[in-house]
């Protein structure tokens, strides 16, 4: 069964649609991204699974529950921790007081299960451990995102959503991320990564589905979709 179902989603802000009955599943530790140009509807996906979008209608069900509708505030206690386009970190806030905020849906834990969590993030990017005192406003962009991504980890969550997560990095960077995402694919951590940097989408997802003015177009593995001429010619320009 898969982890994530969305069923003939429709989405619209205000009186304009975005989304257009779109069908997507992402597999219990599956790594699935969905590709597409600007406008093509991407960022929407993902806030109408975290339930910011005003007007939705179909199913989005998680773990076996129906979602939409769903109060936005209630979306992390779930399991489903979202990372959005832009980082949206707190700058005035120290590294180390950017990452409690994400387990504030763990607070019954006890202090030394969370201290647990801070140690994986640590050694998942000892840079935020060198500076988890310093405020995150004083980070590099690269360094902001790993801020961003260890914020979401500390939920433990089921589900990991990423928006755009290589925007703006040097390619240095885009390619520790790549190497990220790899190994957090491998201790089983389940992904839906949205990505516009095609070439790394393929690279570290398992199936991709491509999203074309709101629509599915097609869904299918990495290497069907390499193997699609005119998809390699539209998102790869080969």
């Amino acid at each position: 069964m898969s982890l994530l179902s969305i069923n003939q989603l429709n989405a619209s802000y205000g009186e304009n649609p975005v989304l257009h009955n779109v069908s997507l599943e992402v597999p219990r530790g599956g790594f699935v991204s969905v590709i597409g140009a600007n406008t093509a509807g991407k960022s929407t996906l993902l806030r109408a699974v975290s339930g910011l979008i005003p007007r939705t209608s179909g199913t989005i069900r998680f773990d076996g529950r129906e979602i939409l509708g769903m109060p936005a505030h209630q979306i992390p206690a779930l399991g489903i921790a979202h990372v959005p386009e832009g980082r949206h970190i707190f700058p005035d806030m120290t590294v180390e007081e950017n990452l409690f905020l994400g387990a504030f849906s763990l607070q019954n834990r006890s202090h030394e299960h969370l201290r647990e969590r801070f140690e994986e993030i640590y050694e998942l990017f000892p840079r935020l451990h060198e500076r988890k005192q310093q405020h995150a406003g004083t980070l590099s962009g690269g360094e902001q995102q790993m801020v961003a991504l260890g914020r979401a980890l500390m939920l433990e969550p089921k589900l990991l959503m990423l928006d755009e997560p290589s925007h703006g990095l040097a390619p240095r960077v885009v390619e520790e991320l790549h190497q990220t995402l790899v190994k957090l694919h491998a201790s089983g951590q389940t992904i839906l990564l949205i990505e516009q940097n095609t070439r790394l989408a393929l690279s570290v997802a398992r199936s991709a589905s491509v999203l074309q003015s709101g629509k599915i177009i097609f869904s299918g593995t990495t290497d069907e979709v390499m193997q699609d001429s005119r998809l390699r010619e539209a998102y790869l320009g080969v």
